[in-house]
């Protein structure tokens, strides 16, 4: 069976990695017929830039488009890499040259449209990290952490007209500590969904996979993320802030403003059993073992890693001993 991976962030690449390997000495008929992807584009240095491309400013491939150049390299295992701005009908001509028989997509970015999905013999597969019909939508790796969810999981799906709401062809719930940012479970998401996959098309092709078709009474979303977002409102929670720190990183980061510049909270936890009198985003002083203590609406806030926007990311005792009036201060 030749199968199109769509993907592009580096949450896609186990699951790409998989589906090779499929493909290699295992002899389990699956080719990989070419990778659709995002075109190349600038990154930071936060996301793996080069030193070389960061000072002359030169695009650099998707995470998928790197793993795809690193294992089938050419003349012999090279797989075609599709990367259009649009899926218009010069991207359904490239990869119907293809001839792909499945459409497998995770994390891709791009609306399937009928006229692509059409290209097709066997359809398309999604890998979605939720426990659909639970966060349909682009963020639900944050959302699941922002609501302070007990589990979350990796589903695969038909493609559906509708975002997210195809049949269920598997599913694994995930368990979750607490403590999880955006960064850890999206790598621990990746690993499941690259240990699901293999069994879901080798189901396909032996015409014995099971559907099951989604409630869609009990669906939820979620929706993208601005970098405005990362904004934190002192009048929250502890508890909540927490939990948007821990979901806002590695992107947009929580951040406040002090002395007129914005301070990234990289690390912290609520405190439980803290009570005092002083207004919310207030510095009350710090802790020997947790770090900045900052009033909120509810609760205080213990913070053991920050950074000034232009700075490095520094230690909470590092960072007073630079900050010398931070304590008293009131965070915007």
């Amino acid at each position: 069976m030749r199968v199109l991976f769509a993907g592009s962030p580096a949450i896609a690449v186990p699951a790409l990695e998989a589906l090779l390997a499929m493909g290699g000495a295992s002899g389990e008929g699956m080719v990989v017929a070419g990778l659709l992807t995002n075109p190349d584009s600038l990154k930071g240095r936060s996301a793996g830039r080069s030193a070389a491309n960061a000072a002359n400013g030169k695009p650099e491939p998707t995470e998928c488009a790197a793993a795809v150049q690193r294992l089938s390299p050419p003349p012999h295992g090279a797989v075609p890499i599709l990367k259009p701005e649009r899926l218009d009908s010069a991207a359904r001509e490239q990869a119907a040259a293809l001839r792909p028989d499945l459409l497998v997509s995770f994390a891709y970015g791009k609306i399937f449209g009928p006229k692509f999905l059409a290209l097709f013999p066997q359809g398309g597969i999604n890998v979605h990290p939720s426990l659909l019909p639970k966060y349909r939508g682009p963020t639900p790796i944050p959302a699941a952490i922002i609501n302070r969810e007990a589990e979350t999981g990796i589903t695969i799906q038909r493609l559906a007209p509708e975002m997210d709401s195809g049949d269920i062809l598997a599913q694994e719930a995930v368990p979750l500590n607490g403590r999880e940012t955006t960064a850890s479970l999206s790598e621990t998401m990746a690993k499941k969904a690259a240990a699901l996959l293999p069994a879901v098309l080798c189901g396909i092709a032996a015409g014995a996979v099971q559907a099951q078709p989604q409630d869609h009474g009990a669906a939820s979303y979620c929706s993208l993320i601005a970098k405005e977002d990362g904004a934190i409102d002192w009048r929250r929670s502890a508890v909540e802030i927490d939990a948007r720190i821990r979901a806002f990183t590695p992107w947009p980061l929580s951040f406040a403003m002090h002395g007129g510049l914005p301070l990234c909270i990289l690390k912290a936890e609520a405190l439980e059993g803290h009570v005092a009198a002083a207004v919310p985003g207030q510095v009350l002083g710090k802790d020997q073992n947790k770090g900045i203590l900052i009033q909120t609406g509810e609760g205080i806030l213990a913070v053991s890693e920050l950074q000034y926007w232009t700075k490095k990311a520094l230690g909470w005792k590092a960072f007073l001993n630079g900050a010398r009036n931070f304590i008293g201060a009131r965070l915007g």
